[in-house]
């Protein structure tokens, strides 16, 4: 969608490297997400679960990557920014979450919903980069994170395309290394297993579909899963919701995609 239209106030901004969410959170069971998490309610307040704390009520909350937790809301509507933690250099995400964990949670919910606000009235929703985008919700761009050539060129094959196959043997190939020299590189530089990032990546990229009407079944193949079972499984972790229920949720959402999110999302090659 371009950013000319008049948006709803439920809305997405969708880009390789950041999502910025505000509409239903619906009633999602335990989810995993892969992405560093930053939870806001609209009004009101959030019951928040981490797996092995107790609840607490709050109006904001950050929830590192890959943590079981559950999310209910006294209203409908929340917001949500998240941030793909392996294009955060590792001292900048460490001091983002020590910070942000540490700020009064009124504070981080009056930033994220004052970035909701100036996203709301901008015009031309998906020419927002990365850096203006974090400058908005975190108050500075986000230091980048260097890597190994060989993997940065793995990363950039799963950004431009997340719903490829893209099998390890193949990727280590290219970078004429052994598979295990791979696998444990891979994991080294990005502080993530391998075939658990693309399984991320994979999940995220329904995001660039979710106000569709569309298909399960063809979803689920289009975006690389060998079937719906696998599908509905993988979406339900990372989510708590089945893919339907999302897409359900999503009929009045507005998504503006960055163009690099759109070119993934027709499958093109970067």
């Amino acid at each position: 969608m371009s950013g000319g239209k008049p948006c709803s106030e439920r809305f997405m901004l969708y880009g390789p490297d950041r999502v910025f969410y505000a509409g239903l959170l619906g009633r999602p069971r335990k989810r995993t997400s892969g992405a560093l998490l930053f939870y806001a309610s609209m009004r009101g307040s959030l019951d928040l679960t981490i797996e092995g704390q107790a609840t607490r009520t709050v109006e904001a909350a950050l929830v590192p990557p890959n943590t079981v937790h559950s999310m209910t809301s006294e209203f409908p509507a929340v917001a949500c920014v998240l941030v793909e933690p392996e294009t955060v250099d590792r001292a900048a995400l460490d001091h983002l979450a020590r910070t942000s964990d540490a700020m009064c949670q009124l504070v981080l919910a009056a930033r994220i919903r004052s970035a909701y606000r100036v996203f709301f009235e901008t015009a031309h929703k998906h020419e927002i980069i990365t850096a203006e985008f974090d400058a908005e919700v975190f108050g500075a761009p986000l230091a980048r994170r260097r890597f190994d050539p060989r993997i940065a060129r793995v990363l950039d094959e799963m950004r431009a395309q997340p719903g490829s196959i893209l099998p390890a043997s193949t990727c280590a190939s290219a970078a004429n290394l052994s598979v295990s020299r791979f696998l444990h590189l891979f994991k080294q530089e990005t502080d993530v297993p391998f075939r658990a990032l693309r399984a991320w990546k994979r999940a995220r990229h329904l995001l660039n579909f979710a106000n569709e009407a569309i298909n399960m079944a063809h979803l689920a193949l289009d975006i690389g899963y060998p079937d719906s079972t696998h599908f509905s499984h993988s979406i339900r972790r990372f989510y708590g919701l089945k893919p339907r229920a999302i897409f359900s949720g999503s009929r009045e959402l507005d998504i503006f995609r960055s163009p690099a999110a759109a070119q993934a999302r027709r499958g093109d090659p970067a």
